[in-house]
């Protein structure tokens, strides 16, 4: 599943088309293509690990889920969920979840806890998150309305860095310790991007997929944890486990 960093990228590739008129709209997405068709393309937003195409009174709202994919001015042979035709160009999303929604995306959405975000405020996470009694860090970092965007990549580095044991229990974790997982979701998320960008992101893992602990030389644990039951790579020794 993209995650916040790679929705920006899409984000990014498409907004030199901001203010292009739709011709026409295709695809298997059950929604009403005919209303898109004449529409002026006011904007091009993102949150989190949606990617969002804002018209006058309305939006599309696209989460490309576990395997979508999306291709500008080209096909794929599978049919698109969703085609928007332009003049001259022509957007393709596949293998995601395509909604129209009529409303303001500022009310929507609250982009206060979107970690890419402008308008990001780790203290409202820190908030959040001292109220929380019972919850595994592995889950907290996959929570979207606290980490819009984090995903499961994210969610393994970021861990591995401040040395938090995946299981550990968000109330017993120190305040102190806390702080430094909030600030570092934010940075390692644009380093992600950077590396995103540079082609070099797997070359930069320090845990995720890895097989031996690059501090103690010994086996990395590799379990399905958490409520979701993802994917969590992890090292005993110098990962602290708070319970």
């Amino acid at each position: 599943m993209p995650e916040g960093p790679s929705i920006i990228i899409l984000k990014e590739l498409l907004l030199p088309y901001k203010g292009k008129k739709i011709v026409s709209a295709t695809g298997t997405a059950k929604i009403d293509m005919d209303i898109l068709a004449d529409k002026k393309i006011v904007d091009f937003k993102s949150w989190g690990k949606h990617t969002l195409i804002c018209l006058k009174g309305f939006y599309i709202k696209i989460h490309l889920l576990m395997f979508g994919t999306y291709r500008i001015n080209e096909r794929k042979k599978s049919k698109p969920r969703l085609s928007l035709k332009l003049k001259y160009d022509e957007i393709n999303f596949y293998t995601c979840s395509v909604k129209l929604i009529e409303g303001d995306i500022n009310k929507d959405y609250d982009f206060e806890v979107d970690i890419m975000a402008d308008e990001w405020k780790p203290l409202k996470a820190q908030k959040i998150i001292k109220k929380l009694k019972d919850v595994q860090v592995c889950d907290l970092l996959l929570n979207q309305e606290i980490f819009s965007g984090s995903g499961n990549i994210i969610k393994n580095e970021v861990l591995f860095r401040t040395k938090i044991h995946p299981e550990s229990l968000v109330e017993y974790i120190p305040a102190k310790k806390l702080k430094e997982l909030v600030n570092d979701v934010r940075t390692y998320s644009f380093d992600f991007l950077r590396w995103k960008k540079d082609f070099t992101l797997t070359k930069h893992w320090l845990v995720y997929s890895k097989k031996t602990c690059r501090r103690c030389k010994i086996p990395i644990q590799k379990k399905h944890i958490g409520k979701g039951k993802r994917i969590s790579y992890f090292c005993n020794n110098c990962q602290v486990l708070y319970k």
